[in-house]
């Protein structure tokens, strides 16, 4: 029976709580963050999840959650680098938009890599996975920075994995589309889904599938799993 955690961060909805709610059922102790109180986060505390609150969008934030989770464990089987801001880039807060997507997607993986090394190294074996996103394959002329930080978090992957060898693997996840929200509409809907070859919403669990992947492989390092249903390819 597993007994070191496993870290998610940003799991109070969508794809990071399916996971860590898939995580907890196979068994596996999860250490989930949160930065907003929604239903979920009570849903993974009742599942039995150690959550945390976490505001990983400034260096101070970053810095004291490391401390609070070294007080909750000693090592980690895993962490999974799920938090993600997805901000308006508008002339007003254009500067803030991009500081603070940085911080989310880069600065936190990269200090909590880091200073949480010595966790993972007592555990055998032991990942780092960082959920990027697909946009970085071609760029984005609306979300510049969303896309640049996404791109520099798969920069991190192939360093830390270059780094932590053999220790530690790092990988990466990039989806495309995965759910829509609630207030999509079916031109919205419609339009989404010619963009990819399989065309349909696959869900969370594709996610889930891959990560199960990347923990349970000994022999993958360093690669980023493109999951966007073959809009490469159309």
């Amino acid at each position: 029976m597993p007994t070191a955690p496993i870290l998610i961060t940003g799991a109070a909805q969508r794809v990071g709580l399916h996971c860590a709610r898939r995580l907890l059922e196979d068994g596996q102790p999860v250490i989930a963050t949160y930065r907003t109180e929604r239903p979920g986060v009570q849903a993974l505390r009742d599942m039995g999840a150690t959550v945390l609150f976490a505001d990983l969008s400034s260096e101070p934030g970053i810095l004291g959650f490391i401390d609070q989770l070294k007080q909750h464990t000693d090592q980690l089987r895993a962490i999974v680098h799920n938090a993600s801001a997805w901000l308006a880039e508008t002339p007003e807060s254009e500067t803030a938009a991009f500081n603070e997507m940085f911080a989310v997607h880069m600065l936190a993986p990269y200090l909590i890599n880091l200073h949480c090394a010595e966790l993972l190294q007592r555990c055998t074996p032991a990942d780092i996975v960082h959920i990027s996103d697909d946009v970085t394959r071609k760029g984005s002329s609306k979300h510049i920075a969303y896309c640049a930080t996404k791109a520099g978090l798969e920069s991190l992957t192939l360093s830390f994995a270059a780094k932590y060898a053999p220790t530690i693997k790092v990988n990466g996840i990039a989806p495309a589309l995965l759910l829509f929200n609630p207030g999509d509409d079916a031109a919205y809907r419609a339009k989404a889904l010619a963009k990819s070859a399989l065309g349909f919403e696959p869900g969370s669990e594709v996610i889930y599938q891959s990560l199960r992947y990347l923990l349970d492989n000994p022999y993958v390092t360093g690669t980023t799993l493109t999951v966007n249903g073959g809009r490469h390819i159309k």
